[in-house]
Order: structure tokens, then C-alpha cells, then sequence
């Protein structure tokens, strides 16, 4: 597996190009989530997770431009759709687990988990978030068009 490309120039790239797609690397997790444009715009302008509602209506979204990209059989749209929908999950487990968003204390020690951080607005968000996001990383097509960009990495 070839690493993300935090080397490239990704503010001037498109990787609607059909040269400029061969530049996309999957990387691990979110890698890249805001850097591959035009997906990036066109995804983070419907990514939200403040509240529970907020989630259904984001994710439900970012997933049905998943299913788009599916049906065009653009493997980048679809992996970008699934990052985001990762973010989703990781960033409102993060607000869950520590209401400022920051793990750590200025000494660098980790701050205790909030007692509801299970619970919590947030916590039914991450929920809400991992249901569509599994829903994209196991989509078989998904897994096929991955393997086979994966060979060409």
C-alpha cells in the first residue's frame, strides 16, 4: 500500500482529470479528507454532526452521493464519501468522549472521558455516523473498485 501524498500541490490539482486521478492514494483512515478537490467542496458542504437530527440529515446525504458516485463507477467519489463519513463517526466520538474536543491537559496527560460520553448528543451522532459509513466500507462494489485501485497503487 502506498502511503497518502501530503507532497502534492492538491490546491491546484482536479482529480476529475482523468491524469490526475492516477495521483489519488487511498492512505489509511481519513487521510487526504480535505485536500482531494473538487470532492472535498462538493462533500464538506453537507458534512455536519452537531446533533442527532443534524447527523441523519448529513449522513444520509454524503451517503446518497456515495450511491451517485457508486453508480458512475468513480472509485475517488466513493472513497472521499466514505472518509468523510469516517470523520463523521471519529470527530463526534471525539466531542463524546472530551466536550472541548481536546484529549489531552497542557501537561500532556489524557483528560478523563465525560461521564456520559456513551450516551450523549454526540455519542448518537458517531452512531448515526458509523451505520452509514459501514455501510459504504462494506458496499461490495466499493470493495472490488478498492482492491483494484489498491493493485494499481
Amino acid at each position: 500500500m502506498k502511503e497518502f501524498d501530503y507532497d502534492l500541490d492538491y490546491k491546484s490539482l482536479d482529480f476529475t482529470d482523468a491524469e490526475t486521478r492516477k495521483l489519488y492514494r487511498i492512505g489509511r483512515g481519513e487521510q487526504g479528507v480535505l485536500l482531494v478537490r473538487p470532492y472535498t467542496d462538493y462533500i464538506c458542504s453537507h458534512w455536519r454532526f452537531v446533533d442527532a437530527p443534524t447527523a441523519v440529515k448529513s449522513s444520509n446525504k454524503i451517503y446518497e452521493m456515495f450511491c451517485k458516485y457508486k453508480e458512475q463507477q468513480d472509485f475517488i467519489g466513493m472513497d472521499m464519501c466514505r472518509k468523510f463519513l469516517e470523520m463523521g463517526f471519529t470527530r463526534a466520538r471525539r466531542y463524546a468522549n472530551h466536550r472541548s474536543g481536546r484529549k489531552y491537559n497542557v501537561d500532556k496527560t489524557i483528560k478523563p472521558q465525560e461521564k456520559d460520553a456513551l450516551t450523549c448528543e454526540k455519542a448518537q451522532s458517531a452512531s448515526i455516523f458509523k451505520e452509514k459509513r459501514d455501510l459504504a466500507a462494506y458496499d461490495p462494489i466499493y470493495q472490488k473498485l478498492r482492491k483494484q485501485w489498491r493493485a494499481l497503487e
